[in-house]
């Protein structure tokens, strides 16, 4: 490969010394001209002197060019003099401005330093690639080479929920038992208290269950993916801090992992309220669809609705979601996706966050996975 060598830049003063040998000028002569000392054209003429505005305005005058002539060779000139010590600023600018560096350094992701070599290292570390230019490439198996349609923010967020779920010692997967465990995790639904003892359900059935905090931007609310074709990994961002909101994703992954979705790739959902169903993958209707069954029924809430429409109130819905067992912020979640009313009875749809993290290996709001 060949390097490009930058063409010599020479001082303003030999231009000038040419304009001025073509009109048989003398150095003195030209002082005269423009109305300057001969010391201070010498030292144009010398390169001891720089070019000002002001000079850049007189030899335009004197010489029929423009001013901005003088001040281009000048800047050119000066520019050529200065040589950067080293490549840092451009490597920590390419880094910069393909990873989201100064979000992850604050999470404790990867280590704040100015060191650009530290920093690379890091960086190349955290996503495990080579060189700066590489892809990262978070399944192995996967076919393709990029993940065109994740953002950088979301696959650091799955590069973080990934190193988390290396770490977590558990029972071996088995399908059959996750299956079996449905009903005990619904169980629990009736109240966000219960929510502290879905870690451990889920670990003994092999599925290994990490939460989160989002960058900014990402806008994940889950995601499924496998450390190898026997381990699969649910992660939760929690980044709507509501106990529909929790089971509904929750319930979404499991069913990702049940069917043996993200083995070949990794299934990342974001944006969940505000998808339309027409828009989404075969996958992810049925892992709606699973989800919308677990939280209520469809036959139940079909009959909710048919009977209560459109008179719909507080007591109704509390004594709806007590018949079926389950909270009744199950219920208004999926009455306000049915009808499209995101403002009904919003006080039932209390915060679980506090809770889920209390027992789940959790990095962010505060708190950093201990990863050593």
């Amino acid at each position: 490969m060949n390097t490009r060598v930058p063409a010599e830049v020479f001082p303003p003063g030999e231009f000038l010394k040419e304009e001025l040998d073509a009109r048989n000028w003398s150095q003195v002569e030209f002082a005269e001209i423009i109305g300057k000392d001969t010391r201070s054209v010498y030292e144009i003429v010398n390169g001891k002197r720089s070019i000002t505005p002001e000079t850049a305005v007189i030899f335009a005058e004197a010489l029929g060019t423009s001013a901005q002539l003088w001040m281009n060779l000048e800047s050119q000139f000066q520019l050529s003099r200065i040589r950067p010590s080293s490549d840092a600023i451009s490597r920590k600018a390419q880094l910069h401005g393909k990873f989201p560096i100064r979000e992850m350094a604050k999470r404790g992701w990867i280590r704040a330093t100015k060191d650009i070599d530290s920093l690379e290292k890091a960086v190349l570390g955290f996503f495990a690639v080579d060189s700066i230019e590489a892809a990262p490439q978070f399944v192995h198996s996967a076919k393709k080479t990029s993940y065109d349609e994740a953002s950088v923010q979301q696959l650091a967020w799955l590069f973080r929920c990934r190193e988390i779920a290396r770490t977590l010692l558990i029972e071996a997967f088995t399908p059959a038992k996750l299956r079996s465990s449905l009903e005990r995790l619904r169980a629990l639904t009736s109240a966000p208290e219960e929510i502290r003892h879905v870690p451990r359900i889920l670990a003994e059935c092999g599925v290994r269950l990490v939460f989160v905090e989002t960058l900014p931007g990402s806008r994940i609310d889950g995601a499924c993916f496998w450390l190898d074709s026997k381990r699969p990994v649910v992660a939760m961002s929690l980044r709507h801090d509501r106990i529909d909101n929790f089971w509904f994703v929750l319930r979404h992954e499991l069913e990702h992992v049940l069917e043996g979705h993200g083995k070949g790739d990794f299934c990342i959902d974001h944006d969940m309220d505000s998808r339309e169903a027409g828009a989404l993958s075969i996958e992810e209707e049925v892992a709606n669809a699973a989800a919308a069954e677990f939280c209520v029924p469809k036959k139940q809430m079909d009959d909710f609705v048919a009977r209560v429409s459109p008179f719909f109130s507080d007591q109704k819905v509390t004594l709806f979601a007590r018949r079926i067992a389950v909270h009744p912020g199950l219920v208004v979640g999926q009455l306000q996706r049915r009808l499209n009313r995101y403002d009904l009875f919003k006080k039932h749809l209390v915060k679980i966050r506090s809770i889920a993290v209390s027992t789940g290996a959790t990095d962010g709001w505060g708190l950093q996975y201990p990863l050593d």
